[in-house]
C-alpha cells in the first residue's frame, strides 16, 4: 500500500475529513519513527509527555502496537514544527498549553501526575467540549494526527488495516450456487 492509499483510508476512517496541513505533511515525507527513547526537539518535555499520552489514549497498545510504540508522538512533533504554517503552529501550541493549564486548574495536578484513568477522563472532557468547535481545536488536531500517523505507518497499515482489492478478483466460470445463488436483475 502506498502513502496516498493510506491517506485515503485514514480519511475514510475519520469520516472523510483530514486537514490540509496533515495531508501536506504526509506528502512531504513526514513519517513515524519508531523510537522508544524519543527526545523532543520542538516541544518541551512536559508538552511532549502530554502529546504522547493523548496519542496513546487514542490508540493504546493491545495485541497490536500503540501510538507511542510506533513513533506517533515524534511524527506529531515533526508535522507541527516542520509542516504547519506559523498560524496553525501557534494555534496548536496555544491549545496544548491551554489543555495543560485546564487540567492543572481542574485537577490540582499536572497531567503527568494524574492516574491513567484520570488522564483518559481529562482527554474525554476536552474531546467532548471541543468536538464541534471551529477552527479545529487542539484535542481534535491531536486525534487527527494520531490516526494519520498510526494508519500511515507500516504497522498501522499492515497489522491493523485489512487490504482487499476492489473490485475483487474475477472468476468467470463459477456455478451460480457458489457466488450467491441469485442472478442480477436486468432492466
Amino acid at each position: 500500500m502506498d502513502r496516498r492509499e493510506a491517506i485515503k483510508r485514514t480519511a475514510f476512517l475519520m469520516g472523510g475529513v483530514v486537514s490540509a496541513p496533515a495531508i501536506m505533511g504526509i506528502l512531504q515525507g513526514c513519517s513515524t519513527k519508531p523510537n522508544i527513547d524519543w527526545k523532543p526537539t520542538f516541544f518541551n518535555e512536559d508538552q511532549a509527555y502530554v502529546v504522547s499520552q493523548i496519542a496513546e489514549i487514542y490508540i493504546p497498545q493491545t495485541d497490536t502496537p500503540g501510538a507511542k510504540q510506533i513513533g506517533v508522538p515524534a511524527f506529531i512533533e515533526q508535522l507541527v514544527s516542520q509542516v504547519y504554517n506559523e498560524e496553525t503552529k501557534t494555534r496548536f501550541m496555544t491549545g496544548l498549553d491551554e489543555f495543560m493549564k485546564n487540567v492543572k486548574e481542574s485537577m490540582g495536578d499536572e497531567f503527568a501526575e494524574l492516574e491513567p484513568e484520570q488522564q483518559v477522563e481529562q482527554v474525554r472532557i476536552a474531546h467532548d467540549a471541543d468536538f464541534k468547535k471551529s477552527p479545529r481545536p487542539f484535542i481534535m488536531t491531536v486525534k487527527e494526527l494520531t490516526l494519520l500517523g498510526f494508519f500511515t505507518s507500516e504497522p498501522g497499515a499492515t497489522e491493523v488495516l485489512q487490504y482487499e482489492a476492489v473490485p475483487g478478483a474475477y472468476y468467470g466460470c463459477k456455478p451460480l450456487s457458489e457466488v450467491g445463488g441469485k442472478t442480477w436483475a436486468t432492466g
